[in-house]
């Protein structure tokens, strides 16, 4: 059995270069990963049958990423063994997180592992890339700049930073927002090293914020402490701290209909660190 987080992330910025052929976006953006997210518990089956067990109850067992990366991995390997998945959900959905993504990156990992498929990173991450353009970053482990789709990613030291993440009570549509006529697909690309946070932006937050008024709302709010910005597609916004302590001040502020947590950032994933202790 194996026990292994899931954990968020952040977009630091996230500019949109251009449209593809098949549809998706080429951008640009940072990844930062957090000490904070799921929670899921994996156990060896000798029957093929991919069993999930979830506090979510809002997603169909069939329909969550966790099943369809397992059998999506089984189908891969050739496999004949199964896995009974239990997932503690903490992450909302349609928060712009990565709840879902690293869900299924996590359970591509674990059961590399449990199932002996021997794929290797590189591997894992192709196959993560069919179910979601997030899903290679969480199973690389590792904070850093992304380009393409987000699948091509240069690891980055990022500095030691807390993060103040609100959770407006709306579930963003991905797909509405890259489909949105008025959302910016021609940003111009930029460099690493010209990369400060005040000379970027996310450029779906304009459509997010029409779409989804509480979004702009918690904006508003959280600028009046900190510069905000809203991370991937939405809902959830974020402002960075020097200290633990800075941004626990303002989350004792918050406004009772919103939701909030802190989280500090990390280069490095906790799924890395737990598969390193087994």
């Amino acid at each position: 059995m194996l026990s292994l987080p899931a954990p968020a992330k952040l977009n630091l910025f996230l500019h949109i270069t251009g449209r593809r052929d098949d549809g998706y976006h080429d951008l640009q953006t940072c990844f930062q990963l957090l000490d904070y997210g799921d929670q899921l518990e994996f156990k060896l089956e000798n029957e093929p049958a991919i069993k999930l067990e979830s506090n979510l109850n809002t997603i169909a067992a069939e329909d969550n990423l966790i099943t369809k990366a397992a059998t999506l991995l089984q189908q891969h390997s050739h496999t004949k063994s199964g896995a009974s998945i239990k997932l503690n959900k903490i992450l909302p959905l349609g928060a712009g997180l990565g709840g879902g993504s690293s869900d299924a990156a996590t359970t591509l990992v674990a059961l590399n592992k449990l199932w002996n498929c021997g794929l290797s990173t590189d591997e894992l991450a192709s196959v993560g890339l069919k179910l979601g353009a997030d899903v290679p970053v969480f199973i690389r482990g590792h904070s850093g700049w992304a380009e393409g789709v987000g699948e091509k990613l240069t690891v980055m030291a990022l500095p030691k930073r807390w993060y103040l993440v609100i959770s407006p009570d709306c579930e963003v549509s991905t797909k509405q927002i890259f489909c949105h006529q008025q959302l910016t697909r021609n940003s111009s690309t930029i460099t690493i090293p010209a990369f400060p946070f005040s000379g970027t932006k996310n450029d779906c937050e304009a459509v997010a914020v029409k779409l989804y008024p509480e979004i702009g709302a918690a904006l508003n709010w959280l600028n009046d402490y900190a510069p905000a910005r809203m991370t991937g597609t939405g809902s959830s916004i974020f402002a960075s701290f020097n200290t633990r302590a800075a941004a626990e001040q303002v989350l004792a502020a918050l406004p009772s209909e919103l939701k909030g947590l802190i989280a500090e950032g990390i280069n490095k994933s906790p799924l890395l660190k737990a598969l390193e202790n087994e």
